[in-house]
């Protein structure tokens, strides 16, 4: 109840910079709130998603193994091994364009790193705001105690009284900036440590099935996928 009261005071009584600073701070902690629910989403579907790839080389053929991987849309493992398909076809079938001085396992690596370059940027967007709020937020709130504790003294002086009941209250009251900059910053910093650890997690799936497709498309099985006996177990063409 009192810290309702102090904000409600603080409201009331600060000019149009407190105000200004107060509103911008209550912007800056409504859209890392949005970033972190939205981007906190998409990485729990990623990484839902990442667990299906070992679905995938289970599968008869490619077809039923992109099918295995889930929806089509917004899904970064489907992307990279379509772009792995449409970059050996391409490959494969045409003979007049310049990465013909390339070989087809330096042609797909390219590919695929382009296609994991595009699903990098797609997770980090957003990330820009929850580190500008987490590093600004602090700062924001301290300008708005200075300038509170200003306005506080300015007016302490025009009323001719210095008692500690007169100063306590708005000094106080201008205080809570810092206060409401911390709390800004502060679950920003955690939401962009935690996506940047689940982005790493999602990329490292991303970067090993990469891999295990260039295998694929150059020599038509995965690394590793063998029997006992060592014979390569090749998944089906489409």
């Amino acid at each position: 109840m009192e810290s309702q009261l102090g904000l409600m005071t603080l409201w009331t009584q600060g000019d149009w910079v407190t105000k200004a600073v107060a509103l911008l701070l209550l912007i800056m902690s409504l859209s890392s709130w949005i970033v972190i629910l939205i981007k906190a989403l998409d990485v729990f579907k990623f990484k839902s998603l990442g667990q299906r790839t070992e679905a995938f080389w289970h599968s008869e053929d490619f077809s039923a193994g992109m099918k295995a991987l889930g929806p089509q849309q917004d899904n970064p493992f489907v992307q990279l091994a379509q772009t792995g398909e449409e970059a050996t076809a391409h490959h494969r079938n045409t003979q007049t364009q310049l990465h013909d001085a390339l070989d087809i396992s330096d042609w797909i690596s390219r590919s695929l790193r382009n296609s994991i370059d595009d699903s990098t940027a797609r997770l980090q967007g957003g990330l820009a705001i929850l580190a500008s709020v987490g590093s600004t937020a602090p700062f924001v709130g301290l300008f708005g105690t200075v300038w509170g504790i200003y306005h506080a003294l300015m007016g302490i002086g025009a009323a001719g009284s210095a008692t500690i009941d007169k100063v306590a209250g708005p000094i106080g009251e201008a205080l809570i900036m810092t206060a409401l900059g911390l709390a800004v910053a502060i679950p920003a910093v955690l939401g962009y440590n935690a996506l940047v650890r689940g982005n790493k997690s999602i990329l490292t799936k991303l970067n090993r099935f990469a891999h295990d497709l260039h295998a694929y498309f150059v020599t038509g099985a995965r690394v590793g996928n063998r029997q006992a006996d060592g014979k390569v177990i090749a998944m089906k063409k489409a």
